[in-house]
């Protein structure tokens, strides 16, 4: 656990497992942080050394004062590759981390041994746009447990909600003491920083051997954004998890792992 500075940013990170192995990048998603990766560092350890990282106003990194592009982040991980002297990486990143995932393996191609992305599109959507704005607009509310209220049944399926509705009240009440206006700030800043996001006419460029993982109850980024990745990068795989929704990483853990773990061994 340590934290790295480059430009106006102090930069959150963690380092696990032990040195020598193949390093995997867990990229958080939007509401994310390094902790949201925590459950599943014992697996991925067997095997692997894993970097998470806090991108600039999530978690423990610096909260910024103005607005800044996601591209932003991609720079960001490139600097903490090199400040760790890690000369090629496999990154997964997830949702708003898979875009910046996409980001990094067309700025640094020469970086990447292979890429995962997870329920995470190639382009910001009118539908994603507006998502977004609805996001937006709850965390100006200021509010943890209205904030849950207007924007996690969005994350989870049906079914997710259907089977553990009391752990998701519970967790929405300790929202109320998690999020204060500096992390709502943040989120408002990160959620304004893909607006322009759309990398479908360079993803014929990405070469690495990539895997797209896609749950079948997603409604954030559906099967079907996701298949205009398939169709652009050459050297793909992909998996459907199904009855799962955006978190598919928490709905379906064992899941989720099984497919990254093996995907990751192949090519390590």
């Amino acid at each position: 656990m340590a934290y790295f500075e480059v430009e106006t940013a102090k930069l959150y990170y963690e380092l696990h497992g032990e040195e020598g192995r193949p390093v995997v990048v867990l990229l958080n998603g939007i509401m994310m942080s390094t902790l949201s990766w925590h459950g599943h560092l014992l697996d991925l350890t067997r095997f692997f050394r894993v970097l998470l990282m806090d991108f600039r106003d999530q978690g423990k990194s610096s909260k910024m004062r103005k607005n800044y592009d996601i591209s932003t982040h991609a720079k960001d991980l490139n600097a903490l590759l090199e400040h760790l002297n890690i000369k090629r990486a496999n990154i997964v990143g997830l949702s708003y981390g898979g875009q910046v995932a996409q980001l990094f393996a067309l700025m640094y191609p020469k970086k990447l041994n292979t890429l995962v992305l997870s329920n995470t599109p190639a382009r910001i959507s009118p539908y994603l746009q507006e998502l977004g704005e609805a996001w937006k607009e709850a965390a100006r509310l200021y509010d943890g447990e209205k904030f849950f209220a207007l924007a996690i049944p969005f994350i989870y399926s049906d079914t997710f909600y259907n089977r553990n509705l009391n752990w998701l009240k519970n967790r929405q009440k300790t929202f109320k003491t998690l999020l204060n206006m500096e992390w709502f700030d943040g989120f408002i800043r990160l959620a304004s920083s893909n607006l322009s996001f759309n990398t479908l006419n360079e993803l014929s460029n990405i070469n690495c051997p990539t895997l797209l993982l896609m749950a079948d109850r997603d409604i954030i980024t559906p099967i079907n954004e996701m298949e205009l990745i398939k169709d652009e990068i050459s050297n793909c795989e992909c998996l459907v998890i199904h009855d799962a929704g955006h978190a598919a990483f928490l709905e379906k853990k064992s899941e989720f792992l099984s497919a990254i773990i093996g995907f990751l061994l192949k090519y390590n």
